[in-house]
């Protein structure tokens, strides 16, 4: 009973819009609507800048942070009930019930939170992998499909349980499926690259 409630609390954090619910009461636009059109972080700053951006990442690993924290803490076994309470919350960022279950966003700064729920040094190296990848590229979505290739290996080389492998495995694919336009981008060779500074909206 404690197990499925955590579950049913880590989709319902996870269906916490906070890219469209900041912006739409410190801007009054809806984020839907300009950039990219998704709530996610990197829209978000990419439009209104760093401050919103940073905000909104934070919350955004918080809500995979808490259920996957919780059920490392409270429910047994531990590994994987954090790691399927943690899937919820991305699953609800995915399709937040919150936005009637429209396009959420892509789940990399939720999935984030998972880790360092669950198991930390995954979490920060797969962080590391994103800096990294960002600096060098310049492209945030690629940044964000190669930190989701590492995590599954970083798990495996720090010795965590298979269950911890297997979602870090799940992980990368869904983040990869989710970045499938900006792949497609990619190729056209029309993809946003990321700016350090924000510019300004005209």
């Amino acid at each position: 009973m404690a197990f499925a409630g955590l579950v049913v609390l880590g989709y319902l954090l996870g269906s916490c819009p906070w890219g469209y619910w900041l912006v739409l009461l410190i801007k009054h636009e809806d984020i839907r609507k300009v950039g990219s059109g998704n709530i996610g972080a990197t829209n978000v700053r990419r439009t209104y800048g760093w401050g919103l951006g940073i905000t909104v990442v934070l919350l955004d690993v918080l809500k995979g942070f808490t259920p996957a924290l919780l059920g490392m803490l409270f429910v047994s076994p531990h590994h994987l009930s954090g790691i399927v309470a943690g899937a919820a919350a991305m699953l609800g960022h995915w399709r937040p019930l919150f936005l009637r279950f429209a396009r959420g966003g892509k789940m990399v700064a939720t999935c984030g939170g998972v880790f360092f729920g669950v198991a930390i040094w995954v979490a920060l190296t797969g962080l590391a992998v994103w800096v990294v990848s960002v600096v060098l590229l310049r492209y945030a979505s690629v940044a964000s499909i190669v930190a989701g290739i590492s995590l599954p290996f970083a798990a495996a080389l720090y010795g965590y349980p298979t269950s911890v492998v297997v979602f870090g495995a799940l992980a990368a694919a869904a983040i990869l499926f989710l970045h499938r336009a900006n792949l497609a981008r990619l190729r056209a060779g029309t993809e946003s690259r990321f700016q350090f500074r924000h510019a300004a909206r005209a």
